[in-house]
């Protein structure tokens, strides 16, 4: 690993831990209590992309929440820049995170084969 492939990952996990106590601070309950998932930082660090946890919400109120995040952006990147001393917070781009529905999903769709292949398997004995 490189120094500033290090330095990217201290970054993502700093933020990791830092973005859901700045959501705390926020009045709004719709995004106070988001589970940050993972963060991952652009080459440069400029960037974040911060993936949440959907669960319990629908799509509309993904969508609320995704653009209530937009604004108060602002707010978390003082935030983060104030507690860390940083000059520069990078720009937040947030995602709900929907990995484990496809994992689920796949996850279901072997059981369904598997469970084919028994039963072919009996039918054939």
């Amino acid at each position: 690993m490189t120094p500033t492939e290090i330095k990217r990952k201290r970054t993502e996990s700093i933020l990791k831990d830092l973005l859901p106590e700045a959501l705390g601070t926020l009045d709004d309950n719709r995004i106070s209590h988001l589970n940050v998932i993972e963060v991952v930082c652009s080459r440069g660090r400029y960037d974040a992309r911060v993936y949440l946890d959907p669960i319990g919400l629908d799509d509309k109120e993904q969508g609320e929440a995704l653009k209530q995040l937009r604004k108060v952006s602002p707010h978390l990147k003082n935030y983060i820049r104030d507690s860390e001393g940083w000059y520069k917070a990078p720009n937040f781009v947030f995602e709900f995170d929907t990995h484990l529905e496809h994992i689920t999903k796949m996850d279901a769709l072997f059981d369904q084969i598997a469970s084919k292949k028994n039963s072919e398997q009996k039918d054939e004995s």
